[in-house]
């Protein structure tokens, strides 16, 4: 059985040091990144993908801090770091797919850079982390750049980011600074905020200007299938102006990935609320262990064919990627 996942991230040093020099000094100190694994897109990857039995990743950048820096710096680098990937790509085409990094402090740039990445380097979407200058993707000024993704017919990965300082300040201080940071990100708040994202792009009408658009969320859904019955119960009967019911836009326009979160209970809801033609496979490397990532699948109580579906078929159809 093949296996593509989607959520798999590098970084690029020189790139990292640019942005660095615009960024204040980070007030956590309680993580620090795998950075041998980010850097390594040769033989050292290569054989962590075949030890986990993982045959193609699709790469992207880590955030690194490009929404915060000054808007014609970011625009410069997000075409470096597109470029280096794909050499990356080239030098394995069939092992490594790559997802843009935009410059989303400028979404006309952003756009062109998108049209850039799809039609001259091959790439195959592209990688958003969170809000931009306090801003979810329902803001009118990424129309530019939605509007080029959905023309593309290429999907657009929301990944979890930090939630405003004000709201890591209201929702999650008052512990120990470790344990603030992490639970206002990967503990628990960023992913809350990246379900908000979603939510906010169906109540702002995001997906009836696209039609066309498709979604990628990590985290089995970013806790959106828990509650799908609950908030689109809710709220379909006042959102009147949306032209559909709210659940159908989850349904519809969004996949799920698990990022590393190989766990039975919410992948098993997950297929009874979205089906296994909604699921895509993800080991979030090299930030989450990925060692169970084939059995995982492997064993789990589904049939061959749905296996199949998540394993590569779903991310092959959605990403048009027949050819490997």
């Amino acid at each position: 059985m093949k296996i593509i996942t989607l959520e798999e991230h590098f970084e690029i040093a020189e790139i990292k040091k640019a942005i660095a020099r615009f960024l204040p000094a980070s007030r956590e100190h309680f993580y620090q990144p795998p950075t041998r694994q980010l850097e390594d897109l040769g033989a050292h990857r290569l054989a962590e993908m075949d030890a986990m039995g993982i045959d193609v990743q699709v790469l992207s950048h880590t955030a690194a801090g490009l929404a915060q820096i000054p808007a014609a710096e970011a625009v410069a680098l997000a075409r470096a770091i597109n470029d280096q990937l794909a050499e990356t790509v080239r030098n394995h085409p069939d092992r490594f797919v790559g997802f843009a990094t935009l410059p989303t402090l400028d979404p006309e740039a952003a756009a062109r850079e998108l049209e850039r990445a799809v039609t001259v380097l091959g790439f195959k979407g592209a990688m958003i982390y969170g809000q931009t200058n306090n801003s979810f993707l329902d803001d009118s000024a990424f129309r530019p750049m939605l509007e080029t993704a959905a023309t593309l017919e290429v999907p657009l990965y929301v990944h979890p980011a930090p939630p405003a300082r004000a709201v890591q300040d209201a929702y999650y201080a008052g512990f120990d600074p470790a344990v603030s940071a992490s639970f206002a990100t990967f503990g628990w708040g960023w992913h809350l905020d990246t379900g908000i994202h979603a939510l906010r792009m169906i109540l702002g009408g995001v997906f009836d200007r696209y039609p066309s658009l498709q979604l990628l969320l990590g985290h089995w859904g970013e806790m959106i299938p828990f509650y799908l019955a609950r908030f689109a119960e809710a709220l379909t009967p006042v959102a009147r102006q949306l032209q559909r019911p709210v659940a159908d836009y989850f349904l519809q326009q969004m996949y799920v990935t698990p990022s590393g979160m190989f766990t039975l209970p919410p992948f098993l809801l997950t297929m009874q609320v979205l089906g296994a033609e909604r699921i895509l496979y993800s080991a979030d490397y090299p930030f989450q262990d990925g060692g169970q990532a084939r059995a995982f699948l492997e064993r789990a109580p589904i049939s061959p064919a749905d296996k199949e579906k998540i394993a590569h078929s779903n991310a092959e159809k959605l990403l048009k990627l027949s050819l490997l």
